[in-house]
């Protein structure tokens, strides 16, 4: 009697697939480390390298100050190119919005164009950031030491932190408000950074940090730690600037 097919004799043993040895494993590996990811990576890289580099351009005399001189006698000089950080730093704002929302970007392009449309506006607020502070600073000054400055020197401070915060937050709704006047910008940043003043908090102890790097190490500061701070700060910047929706109001009842 012949054997049907698909029946196997006492004894046999049914024949085993083979499974290629490591090839899911590679599969694997490979669908979790793809393209797209080395693409992520190398692209936010770039960026931020790129971003340090436009930032030195755009603040070179500040920056040239900060590396080739002492700063204990070249403050004046610095404290005039300060203002040029404000285009800078609007410029910033316009490169991490459409790497945040692209998840790639243009920096060298973006930056440009954006520094080019914003330099006015970005000196300005630059240029009365840097006065304030100026102004609170040399009060800061002469009343240390003194009987009235367990008083008055808190309340400067505060008002020294207020106005950097302020600019910052002045200069991160630039580009994501290009039309719009810079006194509502300036009423819009003083009025949510002190609303959100947790917020306004963390951008300030990001924004000391970067430059007490600077001024210690300013080539590790203005090379590699500017890009990734500033990132933070323009984050939680954003978060801070965001307005509640306002809900409809319910219909009055005759």
């Amino acid at each position: 009697m012949s054997v049907m097919s698909g029946t196997t004799t006492p004894g046999a043993t049914a024949p085993r697939t083979a499974r290629p040895a490591g090839g899911a494993v590679d599969g694997r590996r490979r669908r979790l480390i793809g393209p797209e990811t080395y693409e992520m990576v190398f692209g936010t890289i770039y960026t931020g390298l790129a971003t340090n580099m436009l930032l030195v351009i755009a603040c070179l005399p500040a920056a040239f100050l900060l590396v080739a001189t002492d700063i204990a006698t070249t403050w004046p000089a610095l404290v005039a190119t300060a203002p040029l950080a404000g285009p800078a730093l609007a410029a910033t704002s316009a490169v991490f919005g459409e790497f945040s929302g692209a998840g790639s970007a243009t920096p060298v392009r973006t930056f440009a164009r954006a520094w080019r449309r914003y330099l006015g506006r970005g000196l300005a607020v630059g240029a009365t950031a840097t006065g304030v502070v100026g102004v609170l600073v040399v009060d800061i000054a002469f009343f240390w030491g003194r009987t009235a400055g367990a008083v008055v020197i808190p309340v400067l401070a505060t008002l020294t932190a207020g106005t950097v915060v302020t600019a910052f937050l002045t200069l991160t709704l630039l580009p994501e408000r290009p039309a719009a006047r810079l006194r509502d910008l300036l009423r819009a940043g003083l009025f949510l950074g002190a609303r959100r003043w947790y917020l306004s908090a963390g951008i300030l102890v990001l924004l000391v940090l970067l430059a007490s790097v600077v001024t210690a190490r300013p080539a590790v500061g203005l090379g590699f730690a500017a890009a990734p701070l500033l990132y933070a700060a323009w984050g939680a910047a954003r978060f801070a600037l965001r307005t509640p929706a306002v809900p409809d109001s319910p219909p009055r009842t005759p």
